[in-house]
């Protein structure tokens, strides 16, 4: 097994694993290490991971040392690099009039590089504005163009739920979301509702989907006619967690049963082993 620690950067939700050698660190310690994008200054999250299947067949970068005061020092000024990037960019969009949301800069350690973040709706010719800030700082300029769900998740924020966006928390990557998913879940299909805070469907609608679609095909479809104790009467709604349909009677009563109180004929799969579910019923 391979020993590793857990490494988290600054505008970055994803760990990175590096190789500690000899010494110990723990969590909360501050650490310089060589990256693919130059030196970084990060944060241990994860001390002691022994886990292979993490590497991907990849040999872990060492640790270069623990953070020492002029690496303080030097973080603090490309933070403060970021600060005066960020409030000059917005200067120069407005003077070029660009149609541009510039949302981030970030500095690299040792502020050889700026990237600037921002969402358009289209594409924008910034190349006069890359001009004007390499004649301010004198460095490489990046312009970066991302999602608004990507802006989310380096935003961060709280969700409709209470508690912080998952894409700040634990999402390394997203996936595709459609109403369709709402719709197999019964949420309410209000925009309002299921909309997260980049204006996107949720991501947490992925989530139980699977689970949905798989206990769902043990459910007779709606508007099939099912044998109940009292009767006749055609199913109206599913409740998939409680495991509980609602059947509507010729008289208009509506009442709740468990599926193991009424009797339907379910169609088979060729396989004769999972219930048939007609996908056009959500269409």
């Amino acid at each position: 097994m391979t020993h590793s620690v857990g490494v988290k950067f600054k505008n970055s939700n994803k760990v990175y694993y590096f190789d500690p050698g000899e010494i110990v660190y723990g969590n909360g310690d501050y650490i310089v290490v060589e990256t693919e994008r130059g030196i970084g200054f990060g944060t241990i999250v994860q001390e002691g991971t022994y886990r292979d299947e993490l590497l991907e067949g990849k040999e872990l970068k060492k640790i270069t040392r623990r953070a020492n005061q002029e690496d303080f020092e030097q973080f603090e000024r490309a933070c403060n690099i970021e600060k005066e990037a960020m409030a000059f960019c917005l200067q120069c969009i407005d003077e070029l009039t660009l149609e541009m949301n510039l949302f981030q800069v970030e500095s690299s350690f040792e502020i050889s590089k700026l990237t600037f973040y921002f969402t358009a709706d289209g594409r924008v010719d910034f190349r006069e504005l890359v001009k004007m800030l390499v004649r301010e700082y004198r460095t490489k300029i990046e312009m970066r163009q991302v999602g608004v769900r990507h802006q989310a998740r380096m935003w961060g924020g709280i969700g409709r739920c209470g508690r912080e966006i998952c894409c700040a928390i634990f999402l390394a990557n997203f996936d595709p979301v459609s109403i369709r998913m709402a719709k197999e879940q019964n949420l309410s299909l209000n925009p309002t509702k299921i909309s997260g805070l980049c204006g996107r469907l949720m991501c947490c609608l992925t989530y139980e989907y699977d689970t949905y679609r798989k206990l769902r095909k043990f459910f007779p479809r709606i508007g099939t006619e099912v044998k109940t104790p009292d009767g006749p009467a055609r199913v109206i709604r599913h409740n998939i967690i409680k495991d509980i349909v609602t059947v509507k009677y010729d008289g208009g009563t509506e009442m709740d049963l468990k599926l193991d109180q009424i009797e339907f004929n379910p169609k088979y799969l060729e396989s004769e082993s999972d219930y048939y579910y007609d996908e056009r019923e959500d269409q």
